[in-house]
């Protein structure tokens, strides 16, 4: 057996190697935006790209939707621990991932770069770097970045291939 995500009839190859240099942009554009973003912009001035989209810099000491963002300094450690606990069931998921699973593999692909975007964050600084904001009129969304993107799409993904394929077993 192989490391490689392999496809049924006319699809190529997608080797596993492929799937952690996707991990690693991911994590790398990721923290250069946010590099970007916390050198040039300043702390909750919000810089209109166009209508409905703002860079508005903020750093989150919570988890999604600032969750826990008031509790005092223990949750940077849970969340931590969760995220290492998760990535490395993704890592171990990828690796044994059946070669046929080609979509499956990128969703978790996806969720792992993001995964380890804002564990980096988390880890050194102590609050995750955010700076996309979306809006329509008086409502806004929660401010995110680059790796909460690609979480989502990964979770899009991973919901598409359980749509398509099925939950599979084994």
């Amino acid at each position: 057996m192989t490391n490689s995500i392999e496809a049924t009839g006319n699809h190529k190859t997608i080797p596993l190697w492929v799937l952690w240099l996707l991990v690693s942009v991911i994590v790398m554009l990721d923290q250069y935006t946010k590099l970007l973003c916390t050198q040039y912009l300043e702390r909750g001035v919000p810089h209109t790209i166009f209508a409905g989209f703002d860079l508005l810099l903020a750093f989150n000491n919570g988890a999604a939707f600032s969750f826990l963002n008031g509790a005092g300094g223990w949750q940077r450690w849970l969340l931590s621990g969760i995220s290492v606990a998760i990535s490395a069931v993704l890592v171990v998921w990828l690796w044994r991932l059946p070669r046929q699973q080609r979509l499956l593999a990128v969703a978790l692909a996806f969720i792992l770069g993001g995964a380890l975007g804002n564990l980096y964050d988390r880890v050194v600084m102590g609050y995750v770097v955010d700076f996309i904001s979306v809006y329509a009129g008086q409502w806004r969304f929660a401010t995110f970045n680059v790796a909460d993107a690609a979480i989502s799409c990964g979770a899009a993904l991973l919901g598409l291939d359980i749509l398509v394929n099925g939950v599979r077993h084994g």
